[in-house]
C-alpha cells in the first residue's frame, strides 16, 4: 500500500537524519532469519558465518513474524547520526515490564502457535526477565554480527546523511527526495513512497490495521517534521513508520550498499589514470565513490591517514573532489570532473 505524507513548510525545514545501531542489529538478524538471495551481502554472510552460529537467535526470531511487527521497545527511535548502541540497549532494558508484557503478547499473536509455545509462555510469565534476557541477547547479536564492521558502516551511513542532508539545504524537499530512493516521491507538499513497507521494527499489528483504515496510508503534517534513516539491512524498499516511536519515520537504503562488504585494498585503480596521477592519488579518487572520510578511505585502502590526507588535498586543489563538513567529520565526494575523470 503506498504511504502519503502531508508535510507543511515547517515539516521541510524540520527533516532530520539519524543512525541507529540497534536498527542495524535486529535488521542483520532477520536478515539471517530470512535470507532471501544473498546479493551484495555475501561477503558479510560468509564473515560471520562462524560467529552467528554460536548465537541462538530463536527468541528474537520468535518476535520478529513474517506478517505482523515485532515489539516497539526493542526498536527505540534513535535521536541522531551518532546514537550508540549502549544507549539504545539501555532504553530497552529500562522498559516497564508491564508494557513489555503488552507489546510481546500482540508480537507473539502474529505467529500461530508461539503465544502457547513454551518461549512464548515463558516471555509472556515473566515480562521483566524477558526484557533482560532479549536485550542480552540483542548485545551479543550486535557485538558477533555489526560491531566487527561497524566502522566502516557507520562511515557510509553517516556519508549518506551527509549527502542528502546537502541536497536539502541546497535543494530543499524536492532536490531531497529526488534521489533518496525510485520508489519516493515530492510532489505539492505530500511524500509519497510507493509499496512501502512498515517500519516494521516501529509499529504493531493494531496500529497497522488502524493505518490501513485511512485512505492509502495518508497522514497529514503537523509540523514535527520527518525523521530521515539509512540502512544498510533495510529491506530493498524504504521503511515507512505510521506509529509509535516511529512516527513520521522513514527508513531507506544507504547509498554505495554494493561495495560496502567488499575489501578494496586489493583494487587498483585503472593503469591509464595511475600514470596521469600516480597511484596513490589514482586510487583516492577511484574509491570515492561516495562521500568518505580521511579516516574511513584510509582504512579501506589500507593506507597511513597522513598519505590520504595529502591526496585528497591534492585532489581538491585540481577541482577533481570537494569538501564538506558534516557533525565531526570531513566528508569528500568527487566533482562532475572527478567523477568523468575516475570513470575513463
Amino acid at each position: 500500500m503506498p504511504f502519503h505524507l502531508r508535510c507543511g513548510p515547517d515539516d521541510a525545514q524540520h527533516c532530520r537524519f539519524a543512525v541507529s545501531p540497534l536498527w542495524e542489529t535486529r535488521s542483520a538478524v532477520r536478515a539471517l532469519d530470512r535470507p532471501g538471495p544473498p546479493g551484495a551481502r555475501l561477503p558479510w554472510l560468509r564473515r560471520i558465518q562462524v560467529a552467528a552460529s554460536g548465537l541462538n537467535l530463536a527468541p528474537l526470531s520468535l518476535l520478529t513474524p513474517a506478517h505482523g511487527c515485532g515489539p516497539r521497545f526493542l526498536a527505540p527511535r534513535p535521536a541522531d547520526p551518532y546514537t550508540r548502541i549502549e544507549d539504545e540497549l539501555a532504553r530497552v532494558r529500562a522498559t516497564d515490564p508491564a508494557v513489555a508484557r503488552v507489546e510481546l503478547e500482540r508480537a507473539l499473536a502474529a505467529t500461530p502457535g508461539a503465544a502457547v509455545s513454551l518461549r512464548g509462555r515463558r516471555m509472556l510469565e515473566d515480562p521483566g526477565r524477558a526484557v533482560k534476557e532479549l536485550a542480552d541477547l540483542l548485545e551479543l547479536a550486535w557485538r558477533a554480527l555489526i560491531e566487527p564492521d561497524w566502522p566502516p558502516l557507520h562511515a557510509l551511513l553517516e556519508a549518506d546523511a551527509a549527502f542528502h542532508a546537502r541536497r536539502l539545504s541546497g535543494g530543499g524537499p524536492e532536490g531531497l527526495f529526488a534521489e533518496l530512493h525510485p520508489d519516493v516521491s515530492w510532489s505539492d507538499g505530500t511524500l509519497t513512497v510507493a509499496h512501502a513497507e512498515p517500519a516494521e521494527h516501529g509499529t504493531d499489528g493494531g496500529e497497522r490495521a488502524e493505518r490501513a483504515e485511512r485512505a492509502e496510508g495518508t497522514h497529514g503534517a503537523d509540523g514535527t517534521g520527518l525523521l530521515l534513516v539509512p540502512s544498510v539491512f533495510c529491506r530493498p524498499g524504504p521503511a515507512a513508520g505510521a506509529g509509535v516511536p516511529w512516527d513520521r519515520a522513514l527508513v531507506y537504503p544507504a547509498r554505495g550498499l554494493g561495495g560496502l562488504w567488499e575489501s578494496s585494498s586489493g583494487e587498483q585503480p585503472p593503469e591509464v589514470l595511475s600514470r596521469l596521477l600516480g597511484r596513490g592519488r589514482a586510487a583516492v579518487l577511484t574509491a570515492l565513490e561516495e562521500p568518505a572520510s580521511t579516516t574511513g578511505l584510509a582504512r579501506r585502502l589500507g593506507l597511513a591517514p597522513s598519505s590520504v590526507s595529502a591526496h585528497l588535498s591534492a585532489l581538491r586543489d585540481a577541482g577533481l573532489l570537494t569538501s564538506h563538513r558534516y557533525g565531526h567529520q570531513v566528508l569528500y565526494e568527487r566533482t562532475p570532473l572527478g567523477i568523468a575523470l575516475a570513470a575513463g
